[in-house]
């Protein structure tokens, strides 16, 4: 099968990826180093890298969070983590069919984007993108700065500045362990991509290794997982699939986000077997890491007396002294950093280049990503597991299914997997991909289109709207699904109606595609 893949990666019609810029001219307001394709020497991501590259991604707060909040809303320790490992075997299909895209021809996600939303149009999902990783970036820096919090000593945590002020909505003292931890990750994603591979390779066996402890922890204080094989269920069945599909919507939203912008870390793998057998791990990867949570947080009721199913106030109460919260946060650390630069950083950085590449480089591109990370006030989103979970995760994933759809609808579907790359970095209005005006009018529609309906649920959702049809709840319950199938199937007739109408002679919607 793999060998079959890599024969697919080469089409005798496109130009090797070595020679991408002899055969290009490119336009330079739409082209730089950070864009054109990746060539042979820069592809250096073997399968275990890959594979590295989720272990740092997996094994983090909100996997652990978003496992243990199935059970705290009802489900029993066996349907969390079922539910956990379908909804990655589900978002396994488009990571590798996005990622394979990156392999090919070894561009990145905005550059994908514009075979399908056009030049200009590609704009508008990379963007879309990267504001939902700016909200996960102040997330996940909101996470590390809890660590810090966390050593600060009795005094300061008793003092004024940790009362909490009602129009910033947390104290002084947390803010400023926030902003501590900010700073901090700057250094790291300085380096750009290869830093962050060298840094996911080497922290991936060091997580593992600190899950392994927490949970070896987790067993000997409370004398075995009884108390977690013994949950069960407190859903009746009707309530147990009401709260299913929302919650396997929520868990496919939690990596939907890599799900389109893959194509920026696949665009330095070796071969399509190296990206394909290094993702194939993420199943397995989150039912472990979702088992470890759900162990830990169950543990706790026998152990303290009560559920604490947030791992940063777990490590408060933890005894050993002050050298093992050292250690402890330092892992809660290290796994919050491997995710956050991995996921949040890349896909805004690139998206941000893609804009204006005579502004933007990658480390310029990042910063802003951080800074805009700060707007988005991550400690109210993650104030409870209802808003973590169905608020945010469900919230988002309304607008990245229809991008996901549009994109791998037009890549296989409308062009076949065959691209030009010359045609990518041109701004030519005859151009394969201007279409009108750099605008794909049926992407835009179908993706307007797959949005739509899923706004009722969630006005419903934050409280802006008192009830809605009862359709309209449950689209919103299942906002990605909706969104990738209405909107890619919505796109394929669009741009079948158009390209018959060309061939009528008809005005067309879009330009004929030129052959690469």
């Amino acid at each position: 099968m793999f060998q079959k893949f890599d024969q697919m990666a080469t089409i005798p019609h496109q130009p090797r990826l070595d020679d991408a810029d002899a055969d290009t001219e490119p336009e330079h307001s739409i082209y730089s180093d950070e864009l054109k394709p990746t060539t042979s020497h820069q592809r250096s991501f073997s399968w275990l890298e890959m594979g590295s590259l989720w272990v740092g991604l997996v094994v983090g707060v909100p996997a652990y969070y978003v496992a243990g909040s199935l059970v705290e809303l009802g489900m029993a320790w066996w349907q969390g983590i079922l539910t956990v490992v379908l909804a990655n075997m589900i978002l396994l299909i488009p990571l590798i069919l996005t990622g394979y895209a990156g392999t090919l021809y070894g561009i990145s996600f905005p550059v994908l984007a514009r075979s399908s939303f056009g030049i200009r149009g590609a704009h508008v999902p990379a963007l879309l993108r990267s504001l939902i990783a700016c909200g996960w970036y102040g997330i996940e820096t909101w996470i590390g700065g809890q660590g810090i919090f966390l050593l600060l000593p009795q005094t300061a945590k008793e003092s004024a500045l940790s009362k909490a002020l009602p129009w910033l909505g947390t104290s002084p003292l947390e803010f400023g362990c926030f902003v501590v931890f900010w700073l901090a990750q700057l250094a790291i994603f300085w380096y750009g991509i290869d830093g962050i591979r060298k840094l996911e390779k080497y922290a991936a066996p060091v997580l593992i290794i600190f899950v392994s402890c927490l949970l070896v922890w987790s067993y000997i204080q409370a004398g075995g997982f009884g108390r977690m094989l013994s949950l069960s269920s407190r859903l009746s069945p009707s309530e147990f699939w009401s709260l299913f599909f929302p919650s396997l919507t929520a868990n496919i939203s939690l990596w939907a986000t890599l799900a389109l912008n893959i194509p920026d870390f696949t665009r330095y793998a070796k071969s399509q077997k190296d990206q394909i057998i290094g993702q194939a791990g993420l199943p397995i990867f989150m039912g472990a890491f979702s088992f470890v949570g759900l162990a830990v947080t169950s543990s706790t009721e026998v152990i303290f007396g009560r559920v604490i199913s947030n791992p940063i106030q777990l490590l408060g109460e933890i005894g050993g002294g002050f050298w093992i919260k050292i250690v402890a946060v330092l892992g809660i650390s290290l796994a919050t950093v491997t995710t956050n630069i991995a996921a949040n950083v890349v896909a805004p950085a690139n998206a941000l280049v893609n804009l204006s590449p005579s502004t933007f480089t990658f480390q310029r591109g990042a910063l802003l990503t951080a800074v805009l990370g700060i707007a988005f006030q991550p400690w109210r989103v993650f104030g409870s597991s209802e808003s973590f979970v169905y608020t945010w995760l469900v919230g988002y994933s309304a607008l990245l299914g229809p991008v996901g759809g549009v994109v791998l609808a037009d890549f296989y579907l409308i062009q076949n997997r065959n691209l030009s790359i010359k045609q990518l970095y041109s701004l030519n209005p005859s151009g394969t991909y201007w279409y009108s005006g750099g605008y794909n009018l049926a992407a835009m529609t179908a993706l307007v289109l797959g949005i739509l309906p899923v706004i009722p649920g969630f006005l419903h959702e934050v409280g802006l709207l008192r009830s809605v049809p009862h359709t309209l709840a449950l689209i919103y319950d299942n906002s990605w699904f909706f969104g990738f199938f209405s909107a890619g199937i919505l796109y394929c007739i669009i741009s079948l109606f158009k390209g018959k109408q060309s061939k009528d002679g008809l005005e067309p919607l879009m330009s004929p595609k030129s052959s690469p």
